[in-house]
């Protein structure tokens, strides 16, 4: 399973497979010798960002053609820059001939500026460009663009060619720079009994991080009556279950209301795989993952006799009766424990024995997070 990496002091991840980029360009190689014939176009990469597409490009192109460099610099840091340098010119006469750039990326437009400007005095038959990425929110330029790869947002990226201050050419994915950069967050797990929500309470003021109880959010939006809240009740006065997008959604509030957490405790959600997967979306889209699931190991009859006890002065009915208790224990393991494949699948399962003093399981609960 490809990750988050670290280069220097950022964080990036997942973005465009070796195999996208792959479809991209021969298809670019495609296009362009449909379009020029028999024709023997002069290609010219911009270094240093477009050596593995020329190299792979002109691999796949079909026909004979011919290959050159020129250097510009145009980046420091992660920000295009407005003064651009010509480093390496040059060096061969391209009188009347087509010649074809080859850019990795073009976002601001300005070192494309820069390219135009070089070819003002060359006499060639046609300059075109032809781009693998393309920011076409960030392109501020009027010059036109021939043949396009793969449009992509406003973010910056690595991989395939493109750096980071010097790291990341060599990767054969490409990679977007993660806008939450140090966010934790934690699905808490555990048989009914197990102690989530002690255990939760200590952890969020140990790691600075937020507490998203199922139970307390759908309380909340019930009680105060917002939109989500109705519609939930809607569904629970009929006696069905509150469909997943629903939770899905007020969850989304919650995180977007603390959008400068250092991360999450999720308790009560997911419960099944198909919640996991929206979990899994719901980080993405705000730039961040789910990095474990942390599960409160405890014997049966442990927990049995945990609840009889709360049972006493709980109120809660479903605390007070043995084979009520046995029954959410059995369906806990027949429903939402198969999560535990879920995140054993993505190395992100951890086990920590529930039983023992409060103090004695949030270090072994802390133990697992400060590995994280």
């Amino acid at each position: 399973m490809i990750t988050v990496i670290k280069l220097h002091d950022l964080y990036f991840k997942p973005f465009i497979s070796a195999k996208e980029i792959d479809i991209a360009v021969q298809k670019m190689a495609d296009d362009i010798a449909a379009d020029l014939g028999d024709e023997v176009p002069v290609f010219i990469g911009i270094l240093n960002g477009s050596f593995m597409l020329v190299s792979d490009f002109v691999k796949k192109y079909p026909k004979a053609c011919e290959v050159t460099f020129i250097k510009l610099a145009s980046y420091e840091g992660v920000k295009s820059t407005e003064d651009i340098q010509r480093l390496i010119g040059l060096t061969q006469d391209l009188t009347d001939r087509t010649v074809v750039i080859l850019e990795d990326i073009i976002d601001s437009g300005n070192t494309l500026e820069e390219v135009h400007r070089i070819f003002e005095n060359e006499n060639v038959k046609q300059l075109l460009i032809a781009t693998l990425f393309y920011k076409p929110e960030a392109y501020s330029k009027d010059f036109k663009l021939h043949y396009i790869g793969k449009e992509i947002s406003d973010k910056f990226i690595v991989g395939y060619g493109l750096d980071y201050d010097g790291l990341g050419r060599d990767l054969p994915d490409v990679y977007q720079l993660k806008t939450t950069q140090h966010m934790t967050n934690i699905v808490l797990f555990g048989p009914p009994g197990a102690g989530k929500g002690t255990q939760a309470n200590f952890l969020k003021e140990k790691y600075d991080l937020i507490h998203i109880s199922t139970g307390d959010v759908f309380r909340y939006n019930i009680k105060n009556k917002t939109a989500l809240g109705m519609l939930a009740k809607s569904f629970i006065d009929k006696g069905e279950l509150v469909p997943d997008q629903v939770t899905i959604d007020m969850l989304n509030k919650e995180v977007e209301k603390n959008a400068d957490a250092n991360g999450f405790i999720f308790d009560g959600f997911p419960r099944t795989n198909a919640q996991a997967k929206a979990l899994d979306e719901l980080m993405d889209n705000k730039d961040s993952q789910i990095d474990a699931m942390v599960a409160l190991e405890v014997d049966d009859e442990v927990l049995v006799k945990r609840l009889l006890e709360r049972g006493k002065t709980s109120g809660r009915p479903d605390d007070a009766d043995e084979s009520i208790i046995r029954n959410r224990i059995k369906e806990y393991y027949n429903k939402t424990a198969i999560l535990k494949d879920y995140y054993s699948a993505q190395n992100k399962y951890f086990g920590a024995d529930g039983v023992g003093s409060i103090e004695e399981i949030t270090v072994r609960l802390s133990t697992v997070i400060d590995k994280l």
